[in-house]
This record gives C-alpha cells, structure tokens and sequence, in this order.
C-alpha cells in the first residue's frame, strides 16, 4: 500500500500501514463505542483514514452501518456520527496508506454487498500479487471501488463464499490466493472472521471483556477497554468466533522457521506496553540500546533518545554502559507523525516543528543519542545540528536497527534502494553526511535476540525475504 506522491512529503521515519479492530458481544450491547476507543488506542499505527462498520446480529440479516472519513480518530467520529452505529458486532480500522493514494474512498472497514449477503472487512498490511489478482478479476466482470489491496481480499472472499459451506472456508480459500503480508478481521451477519498470513508479518490478538470478544492489531487496545488477553493469533491461523465459541483452523499454517515477522513491530510500530507473539516490545527495545551499548561503546556525559520510539533503547543504553539516562527533545505532541508541507522547501524546517533542543541538558556535554532507523537521514543531521547549536561537545550517534539497504514490499514504506543513505555508502560516509562524532548501528545477528529467538523478516536489511518478492518495485502502480 505505498502512496507513491506522498513519499516526497513525509520525513525521515517509517511509517505503519493500519490497524484493525474487531469486537462481537454476545450478550447484545452495541459495541461502536468500545471499537472507537479501541481504534484510539491504535492511532499510532494510521492516521490518514479511519472508519467502523457494525451489524445487529439478531436484528435484518446482512444490513450493515458504517462511517469513515479522513483523519483521525477523534476528527472522524463524534457523538453524532457514532450513535446511529447499533450492533453488537462489528470491524473499525485506522489507515496509513502503504498502497492507494491516500483518499476518503480508499478508507476502511470495507463493505461488500454480493449474493451471499454482506461482508465488512479490515486489512492491515500489504500484498505482492495484488496487481496479477486484481487483473484477474477485472477480467472476469469486476468494478473496483477503490485503489487498495484490501478490496482485492474482499472480491476473493466474496467469490470463494459461492462454492464454500462456510465464510470462514471462504476466508481460508481467499487467504491461499494472496501473497504477502495480512492481517484481517472480517466481519459477516454472524460471525467475526481473524486471518493472519502464514509468516506472520502482521500481528493480531484475541481478548475476551464481559462475554465479548475482541479481535485487534496489538494487544495494548485490549488493555485500553479493559479486555484480558487470550492469546495472539498463530501465523498462518484463521479463527472464527461465534456464541458457540472460537473455531481455529491452521493448515496454512508454516514451520516455525519459516515464519518472518516483521521486526519494526518491534523496534518502533508497535506501542511499548503491546506483546505480540509472548515478547514484549519495551523489553525488544530496552536488549537494542543494551546490545548497542555491548557491541558499540562511547565515552559520554549523557544517553537520550529521539522521542518517542527512541527512547527505551536509550534507556537500555544507559542501563548497560552506566551513562546517565536523560532528556535533550521537548517534543510538540500536538503534531502528529505526519503533517502538510505546504513547499518541499518546508521539509528543512519539519524537525524543529516536531522537537526542540533542551540547551541546558546538553550544553557541553558529549551526548549519545539513540534512534530507531536511518532511513534517507533526512532529518539525522537536522537532529544532529539542532544539539550542537544548543550546546553539545559531541554528538554520537547510534542507531536501534541495522541498515536499510533493500526497500520493503510487506506494508513498511522503506523505500526503493536509490532514496537510503545507506545504499552505496559505508558507515563512515553516512557518519560525514549527518554530521556526528561517531555512528554505529545495531548489529543484523543481535534481531533474533531482540525477539527471543522468533523467526523475522530482515529483508530491509539482507535483501533475503521470506517469500519471493516482486520481480519490479510496483508498490503504488495501481493507482490509477
């Protein structure tokens, strides 16, 4: 899902595709309200696009409610636009678009109306075959509504329902079409559908509030409604809840070493309080600044990191070299991850809209300074400059991940290979660019330990994927 216009507006940071939410009560009550608050919870993975879809299981089969629109969570829905949404089942989504330009039409849930009823759905990631599927089936008589992958999952689900005894075997039938990164929550009349895809690039989890249940990206949006975790949706597993309970189904399901999460959840997408897959991420964070401390020690005054994601590497840092731990950003919260620039020339000044240098922390100081990614170092030298203008004696840099040299095809927007800085360039070169004392980054054979020893996809950083990717970058080219 990469928005190709977009990219030469945004700075230098990764961004997260969607999130997902699901929730079926069973007791009746509406469950809008619980999604809404579940889809806060998960602002931090899209802020583009946002929308939830309910139906009222006892009430006319198959009619659906709905509201999206473009922005955030708290833009898009107000007292008013949630109280007609009565169902006690029910999808919600919010967007960041990795393919499909970025537009009202390409926000989800998802609702597909066809012969066999209605299906909501909700995708988080990004998918290698989706031009060769979406062809096909503009071939065969179908009209697409929007430009994202996701409608693609929807018309395959719709059509395998046709010949399928159940929508969950649709589901199932669909997921063994499409090819790369997914997960989903589907919503039918009577059933709330989880997919996750083979490799497990996308998280999901399953948590139970009452006698709810409750499908969603990250499990940081159960702690948010009060729900308890029950368990994270196996790579390759569909499940389907129903009154009668959860029904698993595992046959695409891989052996465990040729999983491949993807390993920004846990370096900076997911939020620090989530687990996903039994590890969690601030303690995947706090081992990254430990091993950078390990393998790449630096005399200095004081560690901090670049806000937020940045900053319980640091902590890890301090923690294992016993350099104190401190803060150099105050940090404008009232900006988001991404804002309008109305000239490309406005890009030089995004970083100090975001941050500002504390003079008084750093003065004189010789400063590590812990990120998360380099990925066109775009703003590293704007950050790298704003704190040897406040004051700073040195400036080293280290960083929480190994170098992007090859992009992503699997719903992370690394870019293609020409736009790193660290394509075609030593470490010590990239050092000269930004302008720090000293650069290292976290070394590709420490991953693994990251996650307790997790399969991972380092694709980004080895050019070995999985799956095959793409024989061409066409990430956005069916944007039409």
């Amino acid at each position: 899902m990469i928005d190709n216009e977009n990219m030469n507006h945004i700075s230098d940071e990764l961004h997260e595709e969607c999130g997902v939410f699901g929730m079926y009560d069973f007791d009746g009550g509406d469950v809008a309200s619980t999604i809404y608050y579940g889809l806060f919870a998960l602002q931090h993975r899209g802020q583009e696009s946002c929308g939830i879809a309910v139906s009222d299981t006892m009430g006319p089969k198959g009619k659906v409610l709905s509201h999206k629109g473009m922005g955030l969570v708290n833009e898009v829905f107000d007292k008013k636009a949630l109280a007609p949404l009565k169902g006690d089942i029910g999808v919600g989504h919010v967007r960041y678009s990795t393919a499909g330009a970025s537009t009202r039409e390409n926000a989800q849930p998802l609702v597909l109306n066809y012969v066999k009823g209605t299906l909501a759905l909700a995708h988080n990631g990004n998918l290698i075959n989706a031009l060769e599927l979406r062809d096909e089936l503009s071939l065969t008589g179908a009209i697409f509504q929007t430009t994202i992958d996701s409608e693609v999952i929807a018309y395959h689900i719709a059509r395998e329902r046709l010949h399928s005894a159940t929508v969950e075997e649709a589901v199932g039938r669909a997921c063994r079409k499409i090819k790369g990164a997914y997960a989903l929550v589907v919503m039918s009349p009577r059933k709330l559908i989880g997919a996750r895809d083979p490799y497990g690039f996308k998280p999901l989890v399953i948590g139970k509030r009452d006698n709810a249940y409750i499908l969603a990206s990250e499990s940081c949006a159960l702690d948010t409604i009060g729900a308890s975790f029950v368990r994270d949706v196996l790579p390759g597993e569909v499940v389907t809840i129903t009154p009668q309970g959860i029904e698993s189904d595992t046959s695409m399901c891989l052996q465990k070493e040729q999983e491949g999460r993807c390993i920004f959840e846990y370096i900076y997408f997911a939020r620090p309080d989530s687990q996903i897959d039994g590890v969690s991420v601030y303690e995947s964070r706090i081992k990254a600044g430990r091993f950078l401390a390990q393998d790449s020690p630096v005399d200095a005054d004081i560690v901090v990191g670049v806000p937020e994601s940045g900053n319980a590497a640091a902590m890890g840092y301090a923690m294992e070299s016993g350099i104190p731990y401190g803060t150099a950003f105050v940090k404008n919260t009232y900006v988001g991850r991404t804002f309008i620039k109305p000239q490309q020339t406005a890009r030089e000044n995004s970083v100090r809209v975001k941050l500002n240098a504390l003079k008084n922390a750093v003065k004189g100081k010789r400063v590590i300074i812990i990120d998360d990614s380099i990925v066109r170092g775009t703003t590293s030298d704007q950050i790298v400059c704003m704190l040897k203008k406040a004051g700073a004696k040195e400036v080293h840099v280290r960083v929480a991940c190994p170098p992007f040299l090859w992009p992503c095809y699997f719903g992370t927007d690394v870019p293609a290979r020409e736009q790193l800085i660290a394509y075609n360039r030593s470490v010590e070169e990239i050092r000269q660019v930004i302008g720090a004392d000293s650069l290292a980054y976290l070394r590709v054979e420490r991953l693994e330990e990251l996650v307790n020893g997790l399969s991972i996809c380092k694709g980004c950083f080895t050019g070995k994927y999985p799956l095959e990717p793409p024989k061409e970058d066409i990430r956005g080219e069916y944007e039409k």
